[in-house]
C-alpha cells in the first residue's frame, strides 16, 4: 500500500499550533483551561471536522476523533498525544503526536485504505502537571487511576478547583463519565519526539520504545524559624532553606546511589519565604520528582528520601513534611505493537531502536487498559521542555509514514 504523507500540510500546521500561546515566539505556553489552551483546541477541532472525521469531546476535554471502520463494533485503534506546554517550551512535545495523528489518519484516507477496527485520535488534556501539579490527568481519569474526587481534590496554584476551572473553560458533565469502558481500544499508539540525545546520536531515524519509567512525586515543606539576617546568631539559627538544600542533595545522592542509569531525582521548585535578603528563611516548599524503570529501584530512593528528611529535621531542629503526591507503576510496552511498528519500518526501509522511555506519557495510563507502545523520533540534541526544542521536518515526515502504516496494520486485523 502506498501512504503518502503530506509533510508540508503538517509542519505547515505545527507552525500555526505554535503561535497559538501565551508567551512571545519561538517560546511556546499553553497551560490546561488558559485562552491559549482554548483557543488551540478550538483549532485543532476544525481540522478534524474538515478532514470529515467525527469528534467528541469528554467533561474535563479529552478529544476524541473519529474515523469510523467498516467493523465500528470492534473496538478501536486508538493515537494520540497532548497540545498543552509548559511555560517557555518547545513547539515538538506531545504536537507532533496529534497533528501526527491526524495526518496519519488523513493520508490513510486519501490513499483508499478502507479501515476494519476504527482509528481514533486522541488528544489529552493536561499530560504537563503545569496546572495541577500532577501529570496526565486526562488519562489517569480516562484509565481509573483516578476518580471523581479529582473535582475537588485537584487544585491550581491559586487555589481554584478542577471542577471549577473546568466549568470556565465549558466542559461540564459528570467526571465520573470520564473512565472509558473496558476494550475500548485495541491498541493504544503514541507518537513522539525522543526528548533525549540517542537517536540523533546513533543516527537511527525510529525509537520503539519498550517500556516507561515509572515516576513518583513528593511535596516536602520545612519549616524553621525566621529572623533578622543580622541579629540572629549562626549558632542560634534554624534556617529552612539551609535544612532544605541538605534535602535536596539527598535527592541527588539517592538517586545516584543506585547505580543504575535509569534511575533519576530532580528538585523542580523551591519557593522561600519570606524571600527577602535580609531575613533568614522560616519556610522552604519543594517539589521532588523520582523516577525509575525498576519501582522497587525507585521506591528505595522515595525511603532514603524520607530517612533523610527526618535526620536533617531532627539535627537542625527544623519541621519537615512530607507528602507522597504520586507513585506510579512503569509501564511495558505490547510485544504485538512493538511487533506492528518494527515490521512497518522495516519495510520502508528503516532503521529502529528498541528503547526505553525516561519521561513519562499519557501511554503510561492507557497501558491500563488496552496494549500501548510508543514510536519516538529524533529531536535535536535530546533538547525538550525549552524553546529550542526542535525535531527536522524529514524526522517528522518519517515518524508520521510509521505511525500510518502501523494504525493501518493494527486496523486490518
Amino acid at each position: 500500500m502506498q501512504i503518502e504523507i503530506n509533510a508540508k500540510r503538517l509542519l505547515a500546521e505545527l507552525e500555526t499550533l505554535a503561535t497559538i500561546s501565551e508567551a512571545e515566539p519561538p517560546a511556546v505556553t499553553r497551560v490546561v483551561y488558559s485562552d491559549a489552551d482554548r483557543r488551540a483546541r478550538a483549532w485543532f477541532t476544525s481540522l478534524c471536522e474538515q478532514a470529515e472525521l467525527s469528534v467528541r469531546t469528554d467533561a474535563i476535554g479529552n478529544i476524541f476523533v473519529r474515523w469510523t471502520g467498516s467493523q465500528p463494533e470492534l473496538p478501536a485503534i486508538g493515537t494520540g498525544s497532548h497540545i498543552d506546554a509548559i511555560p517557555f517550551a518547545g513547539s515538538y512535545d506531545g504536537t507532533v503526536g496529534v497533528l501526527g495523528g491526524l495526518e496519519a489518519i488523513r493520508s490513510l484516507k486519501e490513499s483508499g485504505f478502507r479501515p476494519q477496527r476504527s482509528i481514533e485520535l486522541l488528544l489529552f488534556t493536561a499530560e504537563e502537571p503545569t496546572r495541577f501539579g500532577i501529570g496526565c490527568f486526562g488519562s489517569r481519569l480516562l484509565s481509573g487511576a483516578l476518580g471523581s474526587s479529582a473535582d475537588e481534590d485537584l487544585r491550581a496554584g491559586d487555589g481554584s478547583t478542577l471542577a471549577e476551572l473546568r466549568a470556565g473553560a465549558g466542559y461540564t458533565g459528570p467526571i465520573a463519565g470520564v473512565l472509558l469502558p473496558q476494550n475500548y481500544y485495541a491498541g493504544f499508539v503514541e507518537l513522539h519526539i525522543e526528548q533525549g540525545p540517542l537517536l540523533e546520536r546513533e543516527r537511527v531515524p525510529i525509537g520503539i520504545v519498550t517500556n516507561i519509567a515509572a515516576p513518583a512525586g513528593l511535596r516536602i515543606a520545612v519549616e524553621g524559624e525566621g529572623g533578622h539576617a543580622g541579629a540572629v546568631l549562626m549558632p542560634d539559627r534554624k534556617d529552612a532553606f539551609c535544612a532544605a538544600a541538605e534535602i535536596v542533595l539527598a535527592v541527588e545522592r539517592s538517586a545516584r546511589g543506585t547505580g543504575a542509569i535509569d534511575t533519576c531525582g530532580t528538585v523542580g521548585t523551591c519557593q522561600i519565604h519570606p524571600g527577602a535578603v535580609n531575613s533568614i528563611p522560616s519556610l522552604v516548599q519543594l517539589q521532588v520528582d523520582i523516577r525509575d524503570t525498576d519501582e522497587q529501584r525507585r521506591d528505595r530512593v522515595l525511603r532514603e528520601v524520607k530517612e533523610a528528611c527526618d535526620e536533617v529535621a531532627a539535627r537542625r531542629c527544623v519541621s519537615v513534611r512530607v507528602e507522597l503526591v504520586n507513585a506510579d507503576a512503569p509501564a511495558e510496552s505490547s510485544p504485538q505493537l512493538i511487533d506492528a511498528i518494527e515490521r512497518s519500518a522495516d519495510e520502508l526501509g528503516l532503521r529502529s531502536k528498541k528503547m526505553v522511555s525516561r519521561a513519562y506519557h499519557d501511554s503510561l495510563f492507557m497501558a491500563r487498559i488496552a496494549p500501548m507502545a510508543m514510536i519516538f523520533i529524533p529531536c535535536r540534541g535530546g533538547v525538550s521542555h525549552r524553546l529550542d526544542e526542535y525535531a527536522s521536518p524529514d524526522d517528522i515526515a518519517t515518524g508520521t509514514r510509521v505511525l500510518a502504516h502501523t494504525l493501518a496494520r493494527l486496523a486490518s486485523e
